[in-house]
């Protein structure tokens, strides 16, 4: 029995949900179907599943070696296919997890775009501001915004990032213009939680030399969102990702700040598990996001424009 058959049968049995009903899909014997499976873990040296008799659950191992399994046969049905006179198009699912302001304003339209593309590919989105571990979980792509750690990931930018300083017109005509970073000590800081200091912002000065300013934070949130939504209610000022500020700045709902100044340059990136065949799904969403997203996206563009009107 090869190592690839093993695989399928397990696979094909974690998704029936007894080795009865897997083996009448795959039209083999019900021993069979136990006796390659016992063979896997031996070759293995772990349990894959805790089985009764009257039930079956996987193992940690059992999880982590399943995920792999499925991305490994997907992978094979895709290469078929990629191959095949009869037929280009992606198969498969791919297994997206996003920052959610950013997935929900710009990655989830650029999704279902790809979708439509591709009518066979599945996706499984994971929305969570939480940094994920890919390999553990079977994330095939992870966007990540801002600097990248160390690790044995791959990279690629997709797009830059600004923060923009910016507050509401109604809080603006109460409390004033700020004429210099050093003004906001004086103000309202709507500060994002998980940084190491949220209330010291970065910025650089005409001279290119980074420079901080201290706010007193009235306001601190885990969520960018939840920040836009507090300046447009005017409590106070914050600095912020172009791709959170720019439609309210758009809008009216905020007015930018300070643009004299250089705050915080970040990237988007895709972030992938490194791996000497990048299988074809994973490798064309990467290319659509960075010619979608390019070097001007929609959320820089509103930057630049108000730059510009100046």
């Amino acid at each position: 029995m090869s190592q690839l058959e093993q695989i399928r049968i397990f696979v094909e049995l974690v998704q029936a949900g007894s080795a009865t009903e897997a083996a009448r899909r795959m039209s083999i014997a019900t021993s069979a179907v136990s006796r390659r499976l016992k063979e896997l873990e031996q070759r293995l040296g772990t349990e894959l599943l805790h089985r009764t008799t009257r039930s079956m659950a996987l193992t940690e191992d059992g999880r982590a070696y399943y995920s792999r399994c499925v991305q490994i046969l997907e992978d094979l049905r895709e290469a078929d296919r990629e191959v095949s006179s009869r037929s280009q198009e992606l198969l498969g699912t791919l297994r997206i997890a996003t920052p959610w302001s950013f997935g929900v304003s710009y990655l989830v339209p650029a999704v279902t775009e790809f979708m439509q593309l591709h009518p066979e590919i599945r996706v499984d989105l994971d929305m969570d501001d939480r940094r994920v571990d890919l390999v553990a979980e079977g994330i095939d792509i992870a966007i990540r915004i801002g600097e990248l750690q160390d690790s044995s990931l791959m990279a690629r930018r997709l797009a830059p990032v600004s923060h923009i300083v910016a507050a509401s017109p109604a809080y603006l005509q109460q409390h004033g213009y700020p004429q210099s970073p050093d003004d906001l000590s004086q103000h309202a800081g709507l500060c994002y939680a998980n940084l190491k200091s949220p209330g010291q912002w970065v910025y650089f000065d005409a001279a290119g030399n980074k420079r901080t300013v201290r706010v007193p934070i009235r306001l601190r949130s885990s969520n960018g969102e939840a920040l836009c939504h507090a300046a447009m209610a005017g409590l106070g000022i914050l600095c912020e990702p172009s791709f959170i500020t720019s439609r309210a700045i758009t809008q009216g709902l905020l007015q930018p700040l300070l643009l004299d100044y250089r705050w915080y340059q970040m990237a988007v990136y895709a972030v992938y598990p490194p791996t000497r065949h990048l299988s074809p799904r994973v490798r064309r969403f990467i290319d659509f996001l960075s010619q979608r997203f390019g070097e001007q996206p929609e959320w820089e563009a509103c930057l630049q424009e108000c730059i510009g009107a100046r």
